[in-house]
């Protein structure tokens, strides 16, 4: 399989900010933890704090990935823009997070992309990452 991982704003702060929330592991140790994980797989990571950016790769990943993971970040609560650019895409996509945004301040438990993505993994910290890739590689046919 060959996939993206998208990281949304801020996470390129994992493991300085908030670690009693996101943990205390970098983004890249969380990138190397995936690879590890998935070994046979091509993963292709990309972080951006930009909204175009996000949905300018969303838009070209079609031509290059199987499927998508996507942890939106803050945009996963009111950007439409990255909501169209998923219902737009013509490969899967599965939303992760690394906390359970529906047990924290009222406006995570909203996600404007959920209904527009085939799956939703979230509060497993970065176990949430591995059980998205797991339920992204179950939607790809062969």
């Amino acid at each position: 399989m060959k996939a993206l991982i998208i990281n949304g704003p801020n996470l390129n702060y994992l493991g300085k900010r908030k670690p009693e929330i996101y943990g205390n592991r970098s983004l890249e140790e969380l990138n190397e933890y995936i690879n590890s994980y998935y070994k046979k797989d091509t993963l292709e990571f990309f972080q951006s704090n930009h909204e175009g950016s996000i949905i300018d790769k969303i838009q070209e990943a079609s031509l290059k990935y199987e499927g998508i993971v996507i942890n939106a970040g803050a945009f996963t609560h009111y950007s439409y823009a990255i909501r169209d650019a998923i219902e737009a895409c013509e490969i899967p996509i599965v939303e992760v997070h690394l906390s359970n945004v529906a047990a924290r301040e009222r406006f995570r438990s909203i996600s404007v992309i959920s209904e527009v993505c085939q799956g939703t993994v979230a509060g497993f910290g970065m176990e949430s990452y591995i059980l998205g890739i797991r339920g992204l590689k179950s939607l790809i046919v062969d």
